[in-house]
């Protein structure tokens, strides 16, 4: 039995939309009266500290304001079901589903999949309803169980794999940019509300709004849409896909290249190939980040001291193998795979990859009182014994 959630939007009357408002508000209430009892929020923010959770850090639990709080309500008892074009609420009634309910219905009245929750929440002028589903799914295995892909991603192309398909990246942010400092601009020029004076918002603000809402949601679904069928059909092909631990955060802190790595999703990326590879019994294989797939030729496996972020073509001195370097990283990426499956890749720690530096390669010493200092010339003993 796998758990699922299946995500319908919303078409509620101005009846219904005012009760399930007031449902969301009871939930806000409820989250404030009982902020000590919350066990599962404290127990995230412990976790997240502790670094057992993953994603994004979650900070303590705080009171959830009226105003800046996303109206949401999760319904775990009563009588709610999923029909072919509506959505059955307790207390709300019968909801007209924008999209078209009828395979999560057939499911569950085949008896292969059970309904336990459902939660709506709204978001950029719409509601949504996601009903988590107990279900049992039959999913076939990858068409070549036994192939292994590596997988480079970055901004200029977002993934290039082992097999040659370059994946250009469809920089929706960047197309809608120009729109969306319009429609934002427009928010900022209207009479938004103002805690401090009391001041309420206007009809026009609410319309910019929801107007810059709406565009940076196409933007949303979009990418979302995008990486749904890039991961589906790489977890449908290939038996083993391996990626690079990229280190997000700290790639989001050059002003330069926020944007645009935020606009790519590599986060998102790994973890829909993680779920939908383990659902047709792949596996994903991570490499550690300090696994050199830029800087080592896939011919001879050869390594180099530095290479530059503008070199885009990778010339090896030693085979004089010439290739396109996002290429030959995700060659590397597939001989590691390769190892790994056979049980001579990753090292005792378990990462995929160990920080060994190749010989040749000058090494990080720490400093000892009476040793030389920074920038006076002497050689430097390797992992090998040799000196460079």
């Amino acid at each position: 039995m796998t758990l699922l959630a299946y995500r319908f939007a919303l078409d509620p009357t101005p009846r219904q939309e005012r009760a399930l408002r007031s449902h969301a508000g009871a939930a806000r209430v409820t989250f404030n009266t009982g902020l000590d009892q919350l066990a599962r929020a404290l127990k995230n923010w412990g976790d997240s500290r502790n670094g057992k959770r993953k994603g994004k850090p979650v900070g303590f639990p705080r009171f959830r304001s009226r105003r800046k709080a996303r109206p949401s309500i999760r319904f775990t008892t009563g009588a709610f079901r999923c029909e072919a074009r509506h959505a059955v609420l307790p207390r709300v009634g019968r909801v007209k589903l924008h999209e078209d309910g009828v395979r999560l219905a057939l499911l569950v009245e085949a008896g292969s999949a059970r309904v336990l929750a459902v939660s709506v929440r709204f978001e950029r002028g719409r509601w949504f309803a996601a009903f988590t589903v107990d279900a049992s799914m039959a999913r076939t295995a990858a068409a070549e169980a036994d192939a292994v892909v590596g997988v480079d991603l970055g901004i200029k192309t977002l993934a290039v794999l082992s097999t040659g398909e370059d994946v250009a990246n469809p920089r929706h942010l960047s197309k809608a940019l120009r729109k969306v400092r319009r429609l934002s601009r427009t928010v900022s020029r209207r009479q938004g509300p103002d805690r401090r004076t009391r001041q309420q918002p206007s009809n026009r603000w609410r319309d910019a709004s929801a107007a810059l809402g709406k565009a940076q949601g196409r933007v949303a679904d979009q990418r979302k849409d995008g990486l749904h069928k890039l991961t589906t059909r790489l977890a449908s092909e290939f038996g083993a896909i391996v990626v690079e631990d990229l280190h997000v955060r700290g790639m989001l802190t050059n002003w330069r290249l926020a944007r645009h790595v935020a606009d790519a999703s590599f986060a998102e990326f790994r973890r829909q190939v993680e779920y939908k590879s383990a659902w047709r019994g792949g596996r994903v294989i991570v490499a550690d980040r300090w696994f050199a797939s830029s800087k080592t030729c896939s011919g001879c496996g050869a390594a180099k001291a530095k290479l530059a972020l503008s070199e885009r073509t990778y010339v090896c001195a030693s085979c004089g193998m010439v290739a396109d370097r996002d290429l030959n990283a995700a060659r590397n990426l597939a001989a590691l795979g390769r190892r790994v499956l056979a049980g001579s890749g990753p090292d005792s720690n378990g990462r995929g990859a160990d920080r060994q530096t190749p010989s040749g390669v000058r090494v990080a010493v720490k400093r000892q009182p009476g040793t030389r200092q920074r920038g006076q010339t002497g050689t430097v003993p390797t992992q090998d014994g040799t000196a460079t």
